[in-house]
């Protein structure tokens, strides 16, 4: 890869995030399916449809530089959706792998986050306007999908059964000793 020129490596973000996304678009109906909650099943189609249109913007970006996207792969996301694979694969409780499922997705939502304000600045060095809004639209999308997922992890998974199934069962535990009980 030679980097000679901003608009270089402008094109060369662009490329990785046109890869990234498409990556994206391949794993995200895996991770609607292997959710339980009917909330995040929704939230992870909804963010597939994100990634097709971000996909959109970013050919008409491509288009706007008279450019061409280039296929390249973006290792960054191949490792990310790597262990999203993971979580999907995971078993056991249904409310800890929705959990798992969300810090994947929000792993996704930082890297292209990163990469969408670079691209985005690197435009507008460049006076590429119109491809720096299309970029700023985008870097805006990741970031309200970021939140959403936030506050999804938040009404989703509650510490406090978990605390006071702990409590339970230490003050049975106590409660047996105390009585001479043996708890294996």
């Amino acid at each position: 890869m030679k980097l000679d020129s901003l608009k270089a490596l402008l094109v060369h973000e662009l490329n990785d995030l046109h890869d990234a996304e498409r990556q994206l678009v391949k794993v995200l109906p895996k991770m609607a399916k292997a959710a339980s909650s009917e909330d995040l099943r929704l939230a992870l189609e909804r963010h597939l449809d994100q990634a097709r249109e971000h996909v959109r913007k970013l050919e008409r970006a491509f288009s706007l530089l008279s450019e061409k996207p280039r296929r390249t792969t973006c290792k960054a996301m191949r490792g990310i959706l790597e262990e999203a694979e993971e979580m999907i694969r995971a078993t056991g409780d249904p409310a800890i792998k929705d959990a798992g499922l969300i810090s994947a997705a929000q792993r996704v939502e930082h890297y292209e986050m990163a990469g969408y304000g670079c691209a985005r600045s690197y435009a507008e060095m460049l006076d590429e306007e119109d491809s720096a809004a299309l970029l700023q639209q985008t870097l805006d999308d990741e970031r309200a999908t970021d939140e959403s997922f936030t506050e999804l992890a938040e009404r989703l998974i509650h510490p406090e059964p978990i605390h006071a199934l702990r409590f339970a069962a230490a003050d049975l535990s106590s409660s047996r000793r105390k009585n001479g009980s043996r708890i294996a």
